[in-house]
């Protein structure tokens, strides 16, 4: 079933009137019907489902069991259902209110701001609607005109009659007038300022809330200059896309769309009456109704008469990802381009000793406050990838253990959400180093990629055709688990002989304090071994014992290319060559089979930061 007819929620606003029951055939048994949300997901009115095997069932609900396929991927972006329309009534005048956006409203109100676009349907012959200010005014004259009831005055009051449209972004004041039907397309939300209210009062005998101060502090006081950018749409935003379709019966009795994959399709019939066919499925509509086709729907037909506003979603302009690489010692937070470029960054120490909740709170108000320093709004990032060292569900999006940052069973979704309200993805921080690499380092002109980091330990990324590879299991990869020496070493996870106890920095630091009582870095120890033959001895044990891994891996996965990262890396053709020559004699087939080649991975710390933001 790809056609959901849906059944809206009613609101009975004190401004309202009647005829979305008199002439639109809404199911209302109230006196009064302000507003139907027709499209909706908000907890304040969900819209319910007509037909189908969903009948009865609200479309959030739906949504949950299909999955969030069925919104397209150009919805991937929002946390939540990213749209609500609406028919609105306005027998009266609305208040004079203001929506903040989504920075401000996310901050003070933990949910998005609103940016909208009104179709006018009908009008009385004097009807008008407030949007934005005649001249300029300054923030003191604005508080003191709403506190004195002289605010009108200075409001800029548009005459409008059917077909007119306006767009009222966020941090518009504004306000519909009497005698006005408007159909309504919003960002989801339901915040809402208002600034004044004709002294009027609600059902309980007092006068409405206004939110003087949060309006003062979000409202632009410079005259709106109204143009025609969305061209050839009605409207076009990050938000949400609106055009409209018309079928006079005559000339226009047939038009034929397609609903692709990228994004669902809602119909909000605003006159006329025929049917709606997709995929063999036909349903009647008529004045009033609404309509939802799910993404990669394909195909659908309209038929009659009609007027229609047909709202989907495009891809984000201009858009940036999070990317989180969180380590033992330090977590490292950037902001990632659609060229893959990391365009600003943050350090912070991760301080693992603390409790795992206040570790996560650092970092989202850290990613916070670098979009702060960076004048990027919230509703700019489609999403947020974070790397985690240690065993990751990244379904269920938890940490279920990590040795290094100790780690046990922590909804690091869950808990980063309370900072960042857009989806968040999380990997093994390997993995997602791995990706990174593939996606704009040594490894881009690969898709069949092996990379092993050669740190405090030995960690291990698997890109199969350009993604991760991690099993069906919620473990993933943990290359420097193997065993290539039974019996051998003590590794931290518990086993001996594995290769991280062979081929990391730290065995091989301390095979030489071993060999010659001395503490050297790895940089040293290379260059020792130019000149001390105890020191040599040791350097080519662990070229033959990381070698003999890397045998192994080759003779599982058979991958294009393996890369080599970590501090032990920047050896460069002193562990290549030879380690080339170990895979040309040990690996199955010899010079016969097809041998990867091997290189150093090129981005270095950003690795982890592009993998985590590639999650998304």
């Amino acid at each position: 079933m790809s056609i959901l007819k849906l059944k809206p929620s009613c609101k009975d606003y004190l401004w309202g009137g009647s005829r979305l029951v008199e002439e639109y055939g809404k199911e209302y048994d109230g006196e009064v019907l302000a507003e139907t949300w027709e499209l909706s997901c908000h907890p304040d009115g969900p819209s319910v489902i007509r037909n189908g095997k969903y009948t009865g069932r609200t479309l959030s609900e739906y949504i949950e069991q299909e999955g969030k396929d069925v919104l397209g991927t150009h919805c991937r972006r929002f946390r939540d259902f990213p749209i609500l329309t609406k028919f609105i009534d306005a027998k009266d005048n609305l208040s004079i209110q203001v929506h903040p956006d989504n920075r401000y409203a996310l901050k003070n109100e933990g949910q998005y701001g609103k940016t909208e676009m009104w179709y006018v349907m009908d009008a009385g012959k004097e009807a008008f609607l407030y949007y934005g200010f005649k001249k300029e005014i300054s923030r003191e004259e604005f508080a003191r005109r709403i506190q004195e009831d002289t605010l009108l005055e200075v409001l800029n009051a548009v005459p409008v009659q059917k077909g007119d449209v306006l767009f009222i972004e966020s941090g518009t004041i504004h306000a519909i007038g009497k005698n006005i039907l408007i159909a309504e397309i919003q960002q989801n939300s339901n915040i809402t300022y208002r600034v004044y209210d004709y002294g009027r009062v609600g059902k309980d005998g007092k006068k409405r809330d206004l939110h003087i101060e949060k309006a003062l502090a979000v409202t632009n006081r410079i005259p709106i200059v109204k143009d025609n950018s969305s061209y050839p749409h009605v409207a076009d935003c990050d938000y949400f896309t609106v055009d409209k379709l018309n079928l006079d019966g005559k000339v226009m009795r047939e038009l034929t769309g397609e609903v692709s994959e990228e994004s669902f399709a809602s119909i909000l019939m605003l006159d006329g009456e025929g049917i709606i066919e997709n995929e063999g499925e036909t349903l009647g509509y008529k004045k009033g109704d609404s309509f939802l086709l799910s993404a990669g729907s394909g195909k659908y037909t309209i038929k009659g008469t009609c007027d229609a506003l047909i709202t989907t979603i495009r891809e984000k302009a201009a858009q940036v990802r999070v990317g989180i690489a969180v380590g033992g010692t330090d977590t490292r937070i950037g902001l990632v381009d659609v060229h893959q470029h990391v365009i600003a960054e943050r350090a912070i120490k991760t301080n693992a000793e603390r409790p795992a909740e206040e570790v996560v709170e650092e970092i989202g108000k850290t990613v916070l406050a670098l979009l702060e320093q960076q004048k990027i709004p919230m509703d700019q990032c489609v999403g947020a990838g974070i790397g985690v060292p240690g065993t990751v569900d990244r379904k269920q999006g938890v940490v279920r253990y990590s040795n290094n940052i100790r780690w046990e069973d922590v909804d690091i979704v869950k808990e980063m959400g309370k900072y960042l309200p857009i989806p968040i993805y999380i990997a093994n921080d390997a993995d997602c180093a791995a990706l990174g690499e593939v996606t704009a380092g040594a490894g881009r002109d690969y898709q069949d990629v092996i990379m092993l980091t050669l740190g405090t330990g030995v960690g291990g990324g698997i890109i199969l055709d350009g993604n991760i590879y991690e099993g069906k299991g919620i473990g993933g990869s943990e290359l420097g688990h193997m065993v290539i020496v039974e019996n051998g070493e003590q590794c931290t996870c518990g086993r001996k002989g594995c290769l991280e106890a062979y081929a990391s920095a730290t065995a091989l630091i301390r095979d030489v304090r071993r060999a010659v009582g001395k503490e050297l870095t790895p940089e040293a120890i290379f260059a020792a071994a130019k000149k001390d033959e105890a020191v040599k001895a040791v350097v080519d044990s662990y070229i033959r014992r990381l070698g003999t891994g890397i045998v192994n891996i080759v003779n599982i996965f058979r991958p294009q290319l393996v890369l080599l990262g970590g501090g032990v890396s920047v050896q460069g053709e002193e562990l290549i060559k030879p380690v080339e020559e170990i895979m040309r004699q040990g690996c199955f087939g010899k010079e016969k089979s097809e041998l990867p080649q091997i290189k150093i991975a090129s981005l270095g710390n950003e690795a982890g930061m592009i993998g985590a933001a590639g999650l998304i």
